[in-house]
């Protein structure tokens, strides 16, 4: 696509999908479905709306779970000449608040109702007659550089980052997930991802429109309805995103391979994923789950492939036009040789510029024209990364720098384990001992799992405390939340 200079913004891809296969459909729910020709009209009948509030080139917030009213409502915006701001529907109040304050947004398209800010509601029922015309003669006001969105970054503590990516920023990235994930023509998607976080993005909302396909879009992450729905809506790519995600699915036993012999795609990112959750996923579903590593700033970073290889526990190679190096912890400076474990620095077309309103947090984190990603990893002789942990979830135990996912990978090792989580506790004696939080598949003697630690691990690495959940709390990106364990040991 870098090189189909028809190709500028994210609406062209939208637009050049209607063109070339109007008839088919292009997102569906449970009670509703779009046809490409349909669903942009149904954009300019709400861009319409958005046009009488004579609003132009700012930014509109778009607060809506995933939905065809998401869609619907994020292609308007481009429409009416203005930049979507997607904002996580499951933020608690307060924060929302906060976030909306700092953007300050011209209106809001909600789901709920905002006593600050004027907002607008969206009901798909309302779009769903419209009549199709002439696409040919539908005008773009979207430029390359204008800012095709606009995300926030994640973490679970202060007012996130604002993070403003071009369209040929977005683009850039649409190409490298293809790169990573290759997709075929007219093919059905299932994601679950949110579609406000980067990952959710591009599966859900940018990249099927490469190749025309059509996005299912399930009612809610419950793990038996995503399995019935694999199965009836005979999905061939399935944007799964971390690993909690595909436990869950792993605890559905209706699914197996023989009931979705369509499924051919599986990303997995968003977390570090456990090498049995790998192994497992193979042998239930016969396909592999092709791992890669993104984040906010820039996605994807790198990708295991069939083209370039996998390596099973690390996320791949870098994609195109990419440069990842290792650097020291301490200085940032030094370049680290393969097999040496530092922090993850990355560059390339698809990066953020910078954190809008926020200097500080820019120079920190964009250095000699690098991102710091504030990930812990290793490059192997191949090129293959690896990631060990977040920079600030390593624990410190006597001096000692301990990694949480190689206590997780040694307690996920175990067959009555379902999910892991290490986290750091502050220890009078040695600064901070590593504690696991742990779901079981069935009835386990707590005391074995001690014992397998002290089996496996070097002393100062097992965790002092094993505490079993019935489930591990989730962000709303459906990453395990490490802070609220942290929580639970205050």
């Amino acid at each position: 696509m870098e090189n189909n200079k028809k190709i500028s913004d994210v609406l062209d891809l939208l637009l050049s999908a209607a063109k070339n296969t109007p008839r088919v459909t292009y997102c569906k729910s449970s009670k509703y479905k779009f046809s490409y020709e349909q669903f942009v009209f149904a954009c300019i009948k709400l861009a319409k709306e958005i046009e009488k509030k004579n609003i132009r080139n700012r930014s509109i917030g778009i607060l809506l779970p995933n939905s065809i009213e998401f869609l619907l409502t994020y292609f308007a915006v481009l429409l009416s000449g203005n930049t979507p701001a997607l904002l996580n529907y499951l933020l608690p109040d307060v924060a929302l608040g906060k976030l909306l304050d700092n953007l300050q947004p011209a209106l809001v398209i909600s789901g709920k109702e905002l006593s600050k800010y004027e907002y607008l509601t969206v009901k798909t029922e309302d779009y769903s007659d419209v009549e199709p015309s002439n696409i040919e003669k539908l005008e773009n006001p979207c430029r390359a550089y204008d800012v095709g969105v606009i995300l926030f970054s994640g973490g679970t503590t202060g007012i996130p980052k604002q993070v403003n990516h071009s369209h040929q920023c977005i683009l850039s990235m649409v190409d490298r997930m293809e790169w990573g994930w290759p997709t075929k023509s007219n093919e059905k998607w299932l994601v679950v991802a949110p579609f406000t976080h980067i990952y959710g993005f591009l599966t859900g909302v940018t990249n099927p429109l490469l190749r025309y396909g059509t996005v299912f879009i399930p009612d809610a992450f419950e793990p038996n309805l995503i399995v019935e729905k694999l199965i009836s809506e005979e999905i061939n790519v399935f944007g799964g995103g971390p690993p909690a995600i595909y436990q869950a699915l792993l605890s559905v036993e209706k699914l197996e391979k023989k009931l979705v012999p369509k499924l051919r795609v599986c990303p997995g990112g968003g977390a570090p994923f456990p090498v049995a959750v790998h192994k497992i996923w193979q042998e239930r579903v016969g396909i592999p789950i092709y791992e890669g590593y993104g984040m906010t700033e820039i996605a994807p970073i790198s990708v295991n492939t069939v083209e370039k290889g996998t390596s099973l526990g690390s996320v791949g190679k870098a994609v195109p036009n990419t440069t990842i190096e290792i650097v020291d912890i301490e200085s940032g400076k030094q370049v680290l040789g393969p097999g040496v474990t530092g922090e993850i620095r990355v560059n390339g077309p698809h990066m953020m510029l910078e954190y809008v309103g926020n200097n500080e947090e820019t120079a920190q984190t964009i250095k000699d024209g690098f991102i710091y990603t504030g990930d812990i990893g290793v490059l192997d002789k191949e090129g293959f990364l690896s990631i060990t942990d977040r920079k600030k979830d390593v624990i410190f135990v006597k001096g000692f720098n301990v990694f949480p996912r190689e206590i997780e990978e040694q307690l996920m090792s175990l067959p009555n384990v379902a999910s892991v989580c290490v986290v750091a506790k502050q220890d009078d004696r040695s600064g901070e001992t590593p504690v696991a939080f742990i779901t079981l598949k069935s009835q386990l003697d707590v005391s074995m799992l001690k014992k397998h630690c002290e089996e496996t691990l070097l002393p100062y690495k097992v965790p002092s405390e094993f505490t079993v959940l019935e489930s591990l709390p989730l962000t709303p990106a459906k990453k395990i939340d490490r802070a609220a364990l942290k929580n639970k040991l205050i």
